[in-house]
């Protein structure tokens, strides 16, 4: 499924329930961000990784593993966004 998709039928569903929470919205859209496009890189799914190897008619295994250092960089980046959410937060509230 691409992103757009995703976001238009889950954002409805949990936006409500982020917002009673008191979950920034913008933090919650970095997030979700990123986390779509994790998802669009990675297996079982993979949709990207399977352009890119029919496009370039290279193996679908050669892609994966070349896509794995950039799917840690990405944990680690959602891991980082979850334990200091200022980092997302920085740029938009500074412009206030």
């Amino acid at each position: 499924m691409e992103a757009f998709s995703m976001l238009v039928l889950i954002v409805p569903i949990i936006f409500p329930t982020v917002i009673a929470l008191g979950i920034d919205p913008i933090w919650f859209g970095v997030l979700t961000v990123i986390m779509m496009e994790m998802g669009l890189i990675t297996p079982p799914i993979g949709m990207n990784a399977f352009i890119i190897s029919g496009i370039s008619k290279v193996p679908t295994y050669s892609v994966f593993r070349g896509i794995f250092p950039f799917v840690l960089a990405m944990a680690v980046c959602i891991a980082l966004l979850i334990a200091f959410p200022r980092i997302a937060l920085l740029l938009p509230y500074g412009m206030k």
